[in-house]
């Protein structure tokens, strides 16, 4: 296996106007470490599947380094960056047999059958194909389908995988049972992976590392627990989580017995709530505060400050209720336990935990510290 390392990578196209550039991938330096599961998220058209596609060698770069190993492979053919990837839409050769889908690739490439026959037994045996090998494609369903198309990937026994939305077309099930599968494949193989996906559920379970990418842009790049509890932005903080992020709007104040507090700008004017804020920052200042719905709750809790809200909107989700608020005219969304049943309409007093407040820079975005 080997690491990649992406420095100052761009990828641009010459706009209608020709003095223009519009960049799909902007200034992106990263190291994916050798063996880890690097989970590369965001938005649709956010640059993420382009990245994936300069570092196998199917779009050539504008600028920059892409290294897999000791070797800089800027301009090497694709079949030569020891990489398989496996895509969205499976791709599989309808006439082909699974065991002749799976060792197509290293026939061309001359491998001895023997080994050919070798290689494709042991990964059908890793992922539970051994009883399809003489099945077509059309008689396999579609997470068999993909999990052909991971083996084929194996057989190859690349330095790196690259996986571009390999889930996307499985339904809500079977994507949660090929996740797991993944997840165990990597374990067992140690091999260097990037995984391309717009879910972040998915980025959140599969991935080692997070890296997050906004407009071509590499927004954040850590560990799932520190993306979710660290976020380094106001669009990390959304975009990481389900439901997302709740923000409000306000600016400090200085309380009449002293300490700093965040006031809530109310909608049409007017006072909201008030929530302790750190010290170090200025009276005066504006700020966004963000609270997960997690820490917004219905029973008193000590120590939690107390925000007035109306039910706007109840999920029912089984073991957990997402309860849409309106407080002083901004909605929040409270991740609550499933006991109890509201009104849309009526009044709750909700409960939130100071000390796992976010606070951000509503002209910049960035978190900032307290």
């Amino acid at each position: 296996m080997a690491r990649v390392v992406l420095e100052s990578l761009n990828k641009f196209y010459q706009a209608s106007r020709k003095s223009e550039r519009v960049y799909a991938v902007s200034d992106l330096n990263l190291e994916i470490r050798d063996g880890e599961f690097l989970a590369l998220v965001g938005p649709s058209g956010c640059g993420k599947s382009t990245t994936l596609r300069l570092v196998a060698g199917l779009e050539d770069i504008s600028s920059g380094t892409i290294r897999i190993g000791d070797r800089v492979v800027n301009t090497v053919e694709p079949k030569d960056r020891d990489i398989a990837m496996v895509f969205q839409n499976y791709a599989l050769y309808p006439h082909m047999t699974v065991a002749e889908n799976m060792a197509f690739g290293l026939r061309l490439r001359r491998i001895p059958r023997g080994e050919i026959e070798a290689r494709v037994q042991s990964a059908a045996t890793l992922l539970g194909l051994g009883a399809l090998l003489g099945r077509l494609p059309k008689e396999l369903s579609g997470g068999q389908r993909q999990r052909v198309a991971v083996g084929r990937a194996i057989v190859r026994q690349p330095q790196v995988f690259l996986f571009d939305e390999p889930l996307s077309n499985l339904d809500a099930q079977m994507r949660l049972q090929m996740r797991g599968e993944l997840s165990r494949l990597h374990h067992q193989l140690g091999a260097t992976m990037i995984y391309v996906t717009h879910d972040q559920a998915e980025a959140m379970t599969l991935g080692d590392r997070i890296a997050v990418m906004k407009d071509g842009r590499l927004q954040q790049v850590d560990d799932p627990v520190a993306i979710y509890r660290n976020p380094a932005n106001r669009f990390v903080a959304s975009f990481m989580g389900s439901p997302p992020m709740n923000f409000f709007n306000g600016q400090v104040a200085r309380g009449e017995a002293g300490g700093h507090w965040f006031a809530q700008r109310a909608e049409g004017g007017g006072s909201g709530f008030r929530f302790p804020a750190p010290a170090s920052f200025e009276p005066g200042r504006a700020l966004v505060l963000g609270l997960r719905p997690e820490h917004i709750g219905v029973e008193p809790i000590p120590g939690a400050t107390p925000i007035e809200g109306r039910v706007e909107l109840v999920e029912m989700m089984g073991a957990e209720t997402f309860l849409h608020l309106s407080c002083a005219g901004e909605r929040c969304v409270a991740r609550i336990p499933c006991v109890a049943r509201y009104d849309i309409g009526s009044e709750v007093r909700a409960f939130v935990l100071a000390q796992e407040a976010r606070f951000f820079d509503p002209e910049t975005g960035g978190r900032l510290s307290p």
